[in-house]
Parts: C-alpha cells; sequence; structure tokens
C-alpha cells in the first residue's frame, strides 16, 4: 500500500455557470448533471434537449444547456 491517496474525481459546480455545452454521450440530460456537486443543487430534472432543438433550460436553476454535435 502506497502513502498516497488517490485521486478524488474532479466534480463540476452544480448551478455554478449559466451555459453548459454538452454532447450525446451526455444523453439522457439531466440538470444537475452526473459529477456535479449535489448539496446545494436542486432536484433532478430530465431536460428534452433534443426535443427541444439542441437547447434546454433547467426550470429550476435556468442554466442553458446547448447540445453539441
Amino acid at each position: 500500500m502506497s502513502g498516497h491517496p488517490a485521486a478524488a474525481p474532479k466534480l463540476i459546480p452544480a448551478n455554478a455557470e449559466n451555459r453548459y455545452e454538452v454532447t450525446r454521450s451526455d444523453l439522457p440530460l439531466s440538470c444537475p448533471m452526473p459529477g456535479m456537486a449535489l448539496w446545494n443543487s436542486h432536484p433532478k430534472v430530465y431536460l428534452p434537449i433534443v426535443e427541444d432543438g439542441g437547447e434546454s433550460v433547467c426550470p429550476y436553476c435556468g442554466a442553458h444547456y446547448v447540445l453539441r454535435d
């Protein structure tokens, strides 16, 4: 056993930005996204970004998601 702790995965701050670019690998899209720090966030909501023409806005926090192909 080494004396070095394993590097913790870097969390994305939830509700820290107004605009997030996402790809199809992020689908199904939810806000907050997996990997976001959730302690200060809102309930998870799924956003129909494909059906919305490639852009969706979270009804809780107003985050704007843009689908990048």
